[in-house]
C-alpha cells in the first residue's frame, strides 16, 4: 500500500500501528514538536493543556520529492524526533508548505527571495499542504490537508513593503495569512486552520485515535 492518498475532499490519511486506548489524564499536556507560535495559538485557542519541544530536522527538500510527500514526510520525522525525547508523552506534530504549479515554496533565504516569491503567487491560486502527525512511542498516524489559496493581483512596490515589515522571512511561501499578508489574499478554499499552519479537525481527530478527544470542559 501507498504511504498515503489523495482523498476526494482534499484529504489524505495514513494511519500506522493504531494505539492501544489507553486514556491519559486529560488535563495531561501533549507535547507539540514545534517552535511555530501560529501552532501554539491554535492550541491556545482550544485551551488544550500543552508543551513545547521543538525537534531538530532537515526540513530541505529531496531532489525529485513530491510536495505532498514532502510535508508528510517533515511532519513524520519531527513528531519521532521528539517521541526519542519524550517515552511515553503523546506528541503532536506538522509540516506545511506552498506549492505552485508543482514547486515548492519553502521559508525565503532573503527579503529579496521573499519578494520573488510573493511575485510569483500575486494573481494566481496556489495550495497549501500541511501534514500532521501524532505519535506515542512506537506508535504513529497522519493526516494530510491540502487547502487552495488565491493572491489578488499586487503591484511590486506593495510586496517589498509587506516584506519590509519582516512578517514573511520565517513563513512557507513568505506570508502569513492571519497576519500582515491578510490584504494579500482574495479568497481561501479549504481550512483556514490549516493555511495557518494547523489543520484542527484533522489534529483532534489523530489525538482522539490516541485516547484524547476534545472536550469543551475539562
Amino acid at each position: 500500500m501507498p504511504d498515503y492518498w489523495p482523498g476526494g475532499r482534499k484529504t489524505a490519511r495514513l494511519t500506522r500501528y493504531l494505539p492501544p486506548m489507553t486514556v491519559p489524564p486529560p488535563d495531561h499536556p501533549i507535547v507539540l514538536a514545534s517552535g511555530s507560535p501560529r501552532r501554539r495559538q491554535l492550541l491556545e485557542m482550544l485551551r488544550l493543556p500543552f508543551r513545547v519541544m521543538p525537534p531538530d530536522v532537515d526540513e530541505h527538500v529531496l531532489p525529485g520529492e513530491a510536495p505532498d510527500h514532502y510535508v508528510t514526510r517533515l511532519s513524520r520525522a519531527k513528531a519521532e524526533a521528539v517521541v526519542a525525547r519524550a517515552p511515553g508523552e503523546l506528541v503532536l506534530a506538522a509540516d506545511t508548505t506552498v506549492v505552485l504549479g508543482g514547486a515548492i515554496f519553502e521559508k525565503p533565504t532573503s527579503p529579496a527571495h521573499a519578494v520573488e516569491m510573493l511575485s510569483r503567487l500575486q494573481g494566481k491560486t496556489h495550495e497549501v499542504m500541511t501534514a500532521v502527525a501524532v505519535a506515542r512511542d512506537g506508535e504513529l498516524a497522519q493526516a494530510l490537508d491540502v487547502s487552495r489559496v488565491t493572491f489578488r493581483p499586487v503591484d511590486r512596490p506593495t510586496l517589498e513593503a509587506y516584506v519590509a515589515t519582516g512578517e514573511p522571512l520565517d513563513k512557507a511561501g513568505a506570508y502569513a495569512i492571519q497576519g500582515l499578508g491578510a490584504p494579500l489574499i482574495e479568497r481561501v478554499e479549504g481550512d483556514f486552520f490549516g493555511v495557518m499552519g494547523l489543520p484542527l479537525r484533522l489534529a483532534l481527530d489523530l489525538l482522539a485515535r490516541f485516547g484524547r478527544p476534545y472536550r469543551f470542559t475539562r
